[in-house]
């Protein structure tokens, strides 16, 4: 374990800037919008802020704000904030991020999670905070092998919470993050106290009576799922089916890597408000950023490849089973990639204790609701006590 500060050489940034001045753009056919893909003006205007007014440094400094470290596990570099709270005995927590996000998805909620008091919070709702970044993402790309699928990932962030101390931990996560914390519950159930979700994949049950039994809005959220799977889910079959090929058009192109990043910030966002204004542009495109620098699209896109090559092992990956021995709450927001239905979630989740339903916010719970993101997980965690 080394402390570890970003440090990006000016040399790249003048190379990014050089290619962004130089891209060369598709024609587009008339009046289609969103419906093939991110529009020509749209991903043109947003190029020419991240060309021209978006400031690296800036994010850079507001990034090592945190105290960051390397280590290496099961041969692999690991890249980790670690915010340890002013309180002695808070909670340790362990937040794990998805694609296409990173660890840069939590800044906004770690100094309200660590230090609630400074914040007009309860300091017993303290936690002391692990944000790693994904093997083969960001920072701890690439990983040099093959094997980094869900349980590994899950046996890793064992080793890690092990490494720093903590005997008793909360395991939190969405996207990557769902299938990894259960994974983890499941590998480290002595040390993990429990599991907070802010999504969940639920397939539906063999038994029809599970099925007549779903009310008008549960069936919506059936329909939505066979929509997202016939017109939206492209990126995760060619990421689970070639992900080498996909990397050379992504690792060359910051345009390229930036429409096939904000494609799905924009679709699985709250549409209540424009994505650039419930998230802010500058953090979608320091989110890309961190793909771009350590020219990661390849790396973290392997994760997929390792853990839904096939159906069955996509089905496997995030539908378990599930057998658990640790409380779990799911956090459900309604504009989520996957939205999912609580009966069924009740039959995956033998150990479910905590259900709520939001009215707002998408995938990216930490960036769009940071607040009730914040009190969901607090009482979670109270409830463990």
């Amino acid at each position: 374990m080394r402390p570890f500060r970003i440090d990006i050489p000016q040399q790249d940034l003048d190379d990014l800037h050089r290619r962004l001045a130089a891209t060369r753009w598709p024609v587009e056919l008339p009046g289609v919008g969103w419906e093939r893909g991110v529009p020509l003006a749209h991903l043109k205007e947003l190029t020419e802020y991240w060309l021209h007014d978006y400031d690296w440094r800036t994010a850079e400094a507001r990034l090592n704000r945190f105290p960051q470290f390397l280590t290496e596990i099961d041969g692999a570099r690991i890249h980790l904030l670690h915010v340890r709270s002013p309180e002695p005995d808070a909670t340790p927590l362990i937040l794990t991020h998805g694609w296409p996000g990173s660890f840069a998805e939590f800044t906004e909620v770690i100094e309200v999670l660590t230090d609630p008091r400074a914040h007009g919070g309860d300091p017993r709702d303290a936690f002391h905070v692990v944000v790693p970044s994904l093997p083969g993402y960001g920072f701890s790309g690439p990983t040099g092998a093959t094997g980094w699928d869900v349980p590994r990932v899950a046996a890793a962030w064992a080793e890690l919470m092990r490494e720093l101390g903590y005997d008793r931990y909360v395991a939190q996560g969405g996207d990557w993050g769902m299938p990894i914390s259960l994974r983890l519950a499941l590998a480290d159930p002595e040390h993990v106290a429990g599991v907070h979700l802010n999504m969940l994949v639920t397939f539906p049950p063999d038994d029809p009576a599970a099925m007549a039994d779903l009310d008008e809005a549960d069936r919506a959220r059936l329909d939505f799922a066979v929509r997202f799977d016939q017109d939206a889910a492209g990126w995760q079959k060619i990421q689970s089916t070639r992900p080498q090929t996909l990397s050379y058009g992504l690792t060359d192109s910051p345009v390229g890597q930036l429409a096939w990043i904000v494609e799905k910030f924009t679709e699985w966002s709250d549409p209540k408000q424009l994505t650039e204004e419930t998230i802010d542009r500058d953090r979608i495109l320091t989110n890309v950023m961190i793909y771009w620098l350590t020219a990661t699209a390849g790396p973290s896109a392997q994760l997929y490849y390792e853990s839904t090559h096939t159906p069955e092992d996509f089905v496997r990956t995030w539908g378990g089973p599930w057998p658990l021995t640790v409380p779990v709450a799911v956090a459900s927001f309604p504009f989520d990639a996957v939205r999912p239905v609580r009966g069924f979630a009740e039959r995956l989740l033998p150990t479910l204790t905590r259900w709520t339903e939001f009215d707002r916010g998408g995938h990216f719970a930490a960036m769009e609701q940071p607040g009730p993101f914040v009190q969901d997980v607090r009482a979670f965690a109270r409830s463990l006590r």
